[in-house]
């Protein structure tokens, strides 16, 4: 009997041990649940109130949106309208009545202070003085709208000032993928504001619904492909450049000539190290940018940028850039007052060329295409 107990006991505790069994072989094959995805797990660390949760991955900060060209334009000659201008003076002094000759050296003495030149300024002198005669001074209106008149002669606005931004048909020889873009070099002397000027006009060219890839083929200073480098990042625009100080600027031109046409965009815009007009090496190195960048297809553009402020030196620098790469349009920055004007029309008569874009300020939508009349009757506002 004791050993049929014994017998009884022992098939109880094998039943025990294989049930046990069977429950952890339950539990190994439940299915196991899907992870938590990566944005909601939480740690130990994330409950601290020491260490508040973070996202994984932040939202990338959206691009800034480009200015309209109607409103930057209007804001703009705004801008002009309440600086203060040359021709405001002039109106002043013709405005008086009976006219000495103080009064007229008074006015020569402006024209020629607002850099107009003196060719310009002998020519406009002897208009205003006929007319004068003819109309008498005693009507303020009458002589405003014939200033206006010559002021808007010398701006000269049938002069073509659109950017050539037809794709050109490749180069012969050209063996990369896709279709050119329309190429524009920006050129200049050190610290006239280039390759502010180009991030700007990226955003112009933008806000017209034009595709844009920048190169920043000035490689001797490495805060300038930075700076293009931000620029693009702030409006979504590829920039190329190259990682090495010194590299050759006409290589990186091409390569962003050849990525613009990889990527079917509209615009290839490339900066260029300012250079100083009397260094004949420098400007034989611009000759060279242009015509690497021609392997792939003809340049449409070459924009020189000029400070506004720099007067009668900015005239020979026109005219040296002109004779190395030939110039196609003005650029003319910090026009943050019309009091010095006359820029425009001296620097057009030298070179032939229009200014097609004025910048008056810092801001980034501070540089619109170059209205005539507007800027006209901001200097007589």
């Amino acid at each position: 009997m004791e050993s049929f107990t014994y017998i009884v006991l022992a098939v109880l505790a094998v039943l025990a041990l294989i049930g046990t069994g069977a429950v952890v072989l339950v539990r190994r094959r439940r299915p196991e649940l899907p992870p938590v995805p990566e944005r909601e797990q939480i740690t130990a660390a994330d409950e601290s109130p020491e260490s508040p949760a973070t996202p994984a991955s932040p939202e990338p900060a959206p691009h800034e949106i480009p200015e309209s060209i109607p409103g930057r334009m209007q804001r703009l000659r705004a801008r002009l309208a309440g600086s203060g201008g040359f021709g405001r003076a002039v109106l002043s002094v013709l405005s008086r009545g009976d006219l000495t000759e103080a009064d007229w050296e008074e006015i020569e003495d402006t024209l020629l202070t607002s850099d107009l030149g003196l060719e310009v300024t002998t020519s406009l002198m002897e208009e205003l003085r006929t007319q004068a005669k003819v109309l008498g001074t005693s009507d303020p209106e009458a002589i405003r709208a014939v200033l206006r008149a010559e002021l808007l002669r010398l701006v000269d606005p049938t002069m073509d000032r659109s950017l050539n931004l037809t794709r050109p048909a490749p180069t012969e020889g050209f063996t990369g993928e896709g279709a050119p873009a329309a190429a524009v070099l920006m050129v200049g002397v050190n610290g006239t504001g280039k390759t502010t000027t180009c991030g700007k006009l990226a955003r112009v060219l933008l806000a017209q619904e034009h595709s844009v890839v920048m190169g920043a083929a000035d490689t001797f200073r490495a805060a300038a492909a930075e700076q293009l480098t931000t620029w693009g990042e702030r409006v979504g625009v590829a920039v190329v450049r190259s990682e090495k100080e010194g590299a050759d600027p006409a290589s990186v031109a091409f390569d962003a000539a050849q990525e613009a046409a990889a990527q079917g965009v509209d615009v290839v815009l490339v900066d260029t190290a300012g250079r100083l007009q009397n260094k004949a090496g420098l400007m034989d190195e611009l000759g060279k940018i242009k015509r690497v960048m021609e392997k792939i297809a003809p340049v449409g553009e070459i924009l020189l940028v000029l400070d506004a402020t720099t007067g009668q030196n900015g005239m020979r620098q026109a005219q040296v850039f002109s004779e190395a790469v030939g110039v196609t349009g003005i650029v003319l920055t910090k026009m943050d007052g019309t009091a010095k004007g006359g820029i425009v029309v001296s620097v057009q008569r030298e070179l032939g060329v229009p200014v097609k874009f004025v910048g008056l300020g810092e801001g980034a939508d501070d540089l619109a295409p170059f209205d005539p009349e507007g800027f006209v009757d901001a200097l007589l506002a």
